[in-house]
């Protein structure tokens, strides 16, 4: 079996297989067009889109990223078996989210803001320990919920709770994950009615595109921060800008946007109370190796394959 591997991670293919390093930012050359295995990892969607047209003997594209949502919008064939890399990034996207929701609450973007113009905060000082607001600056006793409870937010979600956070998720159903009360969909509106900090790991499908508009700013109880390290496309940016210029929003920490890289005349640069990272919550797929391997091997044998999201 043919394997190509992308040339921007390092991966150690132990299982019976031909491994060959491709560049993502050239086609594929002609002698190894004949793959039958696919990884990639920040390769674009034209690229993509080229490789479903010119691998014909192509029978799984293994995804390094948590959600494969561009793979699966590329136009594989239908009996092209697609897997993602969940898994892979729960402890470092849960890392990158407990830095966000941290820096959220407790505003460091503002403290930074005032380090960069060399000047004490006395105000913000004065703010956080006044006595109507302390419970806004700390996450001990502060309810988040996490919208799209999957291994990710299995892994943050201790984490919160280990800082004293009330945690509940969303997700298509309701149910008990990983021990932590989840609720459906269909009952967003209440739950965020009580919802101090909002995370979404949501990943880019139909149904999630456009989801955090201002209908649901406006659900949140006033004053919630609003974090993102799922998908930018997950959220109507006007309405995010919009929540934050009115105050509805406290403040809000992102690691992804619906245009990457942000365009340097994006609004969005300029909203208040905004903190920005360029799409670094997930760089890092640990085990990865292990996964293709494990798909290498249950290929061969015609075995079902780990992390399998389209058949």
């Amino acid at each position: 079996m043919k394997i190509l591997i992308p040339d921007t991670i390092t991966l150690q293919v132990s299982a019976d297989a031909e491994v060959v390093v491709y560049d993502i930012r050239s086609d594929i050359p002609a002698e190894h067009r004949d793959a039958q295995m696919l990884v990639v990892w920040h390769n674009s969607a034209s690229w993509l889109q080229e490789a479903a047209r010119s691998l014909p003997d192509l029978r799984l594209v293994q995804a390094l990223a948590s959600g494969a949502d561009v793979v699966l919008n590329a136009g594989f064939g239908p009996d092209v078996r697609i897997c993602s890399g969940r898994s892979l990034h729960d402890g470092p996207v849960a890392e990158h989210a407990l830095a966000l929701i941290l820096s959220a609450v407790r505003r460091l973007d503002r403290l930074h803001d005032a380090q960069r113009e060399h000047r004490w905060d006395e105000d913000f000082n004065d703010e956080q320990s006044a006595r109507g607001s302390q419970g806004a600056y700390t996450l001990a006793g502060a309810r988040v919920t996490i919208w799209g409870f999957g291994s990710i937010a299995s892994t943050l979600a201790p984490l919160l709770t280990a800082l004293g956070a009330d945690v509940q998720g969303i997700a298509r159903s309701a149910g008990t994950r990983s021990g932590y009360p989840v609720h459906a969909d269909a009952d967003a509106a209440a739950v965020l009615a009580d919802t101090d900090v909002l995370v979404s790991i949501l990943p880019a499908t139909e149904a999630t595109t456009g989801l955090f508009d201002s209908a649901v700013f406006a659900a949140l109880k006033p004053g919630a921060a609003f974090v993102n390290v799922g998908r930018g496309a997950t959220v109507d940016e006007t309405s995010l800008i919009g929540a934050l210029e009115s105050g509805r929003l406290r403040a809000a920490a992102i690691d992804v946007t619906a245009s990457e890289p942000l365009p340097t005349s994006d609004p969005l640069w300029d909203a208040p109370n905004l903190l920005i990272t360029p799409h670094v919550a997930g760089n890092r797929p640990v085990g990865a190796s292990a996964l293709i391997d494990a798909n290498i091997t249950r290929l061969a044998a015609g075995e079902s394959l780990v992390n399998q999201v389209r058949p």
